[in-house]
């Protein structure tokens, strides 16, 4: 069991209001399809790890702090796809290169990342990169399904809409995944958000995660 952050958030003492609640799949579903998927894949997990110790030196998961359930914030559990100097890098990339800075801005990513290491690509492009929140499905953090998980620097584009976002924990998949992933802009994927939000149910959630089984297989939309 990974330790609690040891941070507190402003964002969950917000005095808005929260939208009628739709219901998706219950937390026991997601917790038991976590745990079934973390055992199967366990001997995956330990070669991705390898594989990316070999490449050189770094940790082998990225921890970021992200917002939940309640505007609590909680680390956020990845493989490690880029260089161990990558926001320096960023920043440098930024600053020199107008057009990137651009791109960054709408997408909050790049395209052709340079900071990303030649087996971190592979991670991306099947989305073996993410596998690691299945451990924040496990502990309580994330869904199955829901909205992207926000950094706190995201909040403010996030408008009004982050009142339902924060009724609900975030998923490891959603409506972005199956919708062109790192094609759509951020402007696009707080208007996925706000669709699902509206029409969560169940069944909907079910039909998300058969769809992004398909996505993921099929590589679609991954960078």
């Amino acid at each position: 069991m990974l330790p609690a952050p040891a941070v507190s958030s402003q964002y969950s003492r917000s005095t808005a209001s929260c939208p009628p609640q739709r219901r998706g799949l219950p937390a026991w579903f997601d917790r038991s399809l976590a745990g079934l998927g973390l055992t199967i894949t366990a001997p995956l997990f330990l070669w991705i790890a390898w594989r990316i110790r070999r490449e050189g030196e770094g940790p082998i998961f990225f921890r970021q702090e992200r917002i939940g359930r309640g505007g609590e914030p909680f680390i956020c559990l990845k493989f490690r796809s880029m260089f161990p100097d990558a926001e320096a890098r960023l920043s440098g990339l930024l600053h020199s290169d107008p057009a990137l800075a651009e791109e960054y801005a709408r997408y909050h990513k790049l395209q052709n990342d340079p900071r990303i290491t030649p087996f971190g690509r592979f991670l991306r492009r099947t989305s073996l990169d993410e596998l690691p929140q299945l451990l924040n499905v496990l502990r309580g953090d994330m869904a199955l399904v829901g909205p992207r998980p926000l950094t706190a620097g995201e909040i403010p584009e996030y408008g009004e809409l982050f009142t339902w976002y924060r009724s609900v924990r975030p998923g490891l998949t959603g409506l972005w995944q199956v919708s062109g992933r790192s094609k759509t802009t951020f402007s696009e994927r707080v208007a996925l958000d706000r669709r699902y939000f509206e029409t969560r149910s169940p069944g909907l959630d079910l039909l998300l995660l058969l769809k992004t089984l398909v996505v993921v297989f099929s590589r679609r939309g991954a960078c």
